[in-house]
């Protein structure tokens, strides 16, 4: 099979390239990248006015499977992915039963060949049923196939267990990825601490809760050497942090996800539980920090969190919902209009940390556009406007604040080892 796309605005940070050329995909590999390739192709897509970029990588989704099927399955999460320009993603283990073990990654990995469009690449938990009490046996999950290991969902609140967790993760090759959450400080919070907090009389979250928790994980990794990733920053302090830790020279990582760089608390407009999300919306000043960290690269990797859950869940009081959003079909769009389009990010940073930097986190040789690398790509419209509407979403979830926002940016072609696996209409 022979895919060639013609004038596209090529994006590729690995490389440094940008601009108008066309590609050339045979037998799933990128064989040419240059402008004027003139050879027959089994398929052509005229790319002209589009971004052509390796396919997008996210760090942290929730697939639900097994246990939820009724929230999403793999194979629903993995269109999900498609149709949001994503090629790789990474589930993360709080399923049930709990990815904790040699046997649920293989059984993920070996559902995912049959029934995934996307590359699937498991995370596994840190302690047995995420219950905080014994370590999982991570160096055999690492052999399996997992990519990382988390507890996400919660926090590991025993140190020292976390610690020796770190120490497995480290000699096995793989990075720690960390919810900060202290368990006890929450307690039964649900909305940010601040104004919204107040006017509904709902318990809030501090930014303590987080705070507190990503600067004892970075401690324990400078301690231990491991590659740590902290997942889903909201709090300004997350980003000082994390630029402190890089500044000493750790190897710290952080992701944002687009709802936190996105909406304020103070734009939550009643008792709707599409609003409610761990971390939470937080304050205009913690988005400033994190739209600033973006741009000045402290803060490495833009990451979905995607959460589906059913209707019933959410049409509950924000007291009784579960916490989480769906993310993979809105966060290209929400980077675009809300990160490029205000200057924030440029289209290759934007590129940098949806693509490249995640697949440094993990380690794998993805994120490039580079002849001879496997063909995940996505192609994009930068300039295209509409209204998120979730009836034409993939993923069972329909859970976001964002439906009948107006952004830019559309998700035209997916493709994932030179085959197409995404076409807008």
């Amino acid at each position: 099979m022979t895919l060639l796309i013609k004038n596209g605005y090529i994006l590729d940070p690995s490389t440094g390239t940008e601009g108008s050329y066309d590609l050339l995909i045979e037998d799933g590999i990128i064989r040419e990248l240059r402008a004027g390739i003139d050879k027959t192709a089994d398929q052509v897509i005229e790319a002209n006015g589009l971004y052509v970029m390796p396919g997008f990588i996210d760090l942290h989704v929730h697939l639900r499977e097994p246990g939820y099927e009724y929230k999403e399955t793999i194979a629903t999460g993995a269109l999900a992915a498609a149709r949001g320009g994503y090629t790789t993603i990474c589930p993360m283990p709080n399923t049930n039963p709990v990815t904790d073990s040699r046997q649920m990654i293989e059984t993920i990995l070996t559902k995912a060949k049959t029934e995934a469009v996307v590359h699937i690449l498991p995370i596994g938990a840190v302690t047995i049923g995420q219950s905080g009490q014994e370590l999982a046996d991570i160096k055999a999950m690492a052999a399996a196939g997992a990519v990382a290991v988390s507890e996400d969902g919660k926090s590991v609140m025993n140190t020292a267990l976390y610690q020796r967790g770190m120490i497995e993760a480290k000699e096995a090759g793989i990075p720690v990825f960390a919810h900060c959450e202290d368990k006890e400080l929450v307690g039964k919070g649900v909305l940010n601490e601040g104004v919204k907090s107040r006017e509904f009389n709902m318990p809030g979250i501090s930014n303590a809760v987080e705070d507190i928790i990503a600067a004892r994980d970075i401690l324990l990794a400078k301690n231990t050497g491991v590659k740590l990733h902290l997942c889903h920053c909201s709090t300004r302090d997350s980003v000082t942090f994390i630029d402190m830790a890089k500044k000493d020279g750790l190897p710290v990582t952080g992701e944002v996800c687009p709802h936190h760089f996105t909406m304020a608390d103070e734009e939550i407009t009643g008792d709707d539980a599409n609003y409610k999300m761990n971390p939470p919306l937080r304050s205009r000043e913690d988005i400033m920090a994190l739209k600033e960290g973006l741009k000045n690269n402290i803060m490495d990797v833009i990451a979905t969190d995607h959460a589906p859950h059913s209707a019933e869940e959410k049409a509950k009081s924000i007291k009784e919902a579960p916490f989480g959003i769906v993310g993979l079909e809105t966060a290209f769009a929400l980077t675009m209009t809300e990160l490029v389009e205000q200057g924030y990010l440029t289209p290759m940073q934007m590129v940098e940390k949806m693509s490249l930097n995640p697949a440094k986190v993990l380690g794998i040789d993805k994120g490039s556009l580079a002849v001879g690398k496997a063909a995940d790509v996505v192609i994009a419209d930068p300039n295209e406007k509409y209204k998120i509407d979730v009836n034409e979403f993939a993923s069972k979830g329909k859970n976001t604040p964002f439906h009948g926002k107006e952004v830019v940016g559309r998700v035209k072609v997916t493709i994932v080892d030179g085959k197409i696996v995404f076409q807008d209409n």
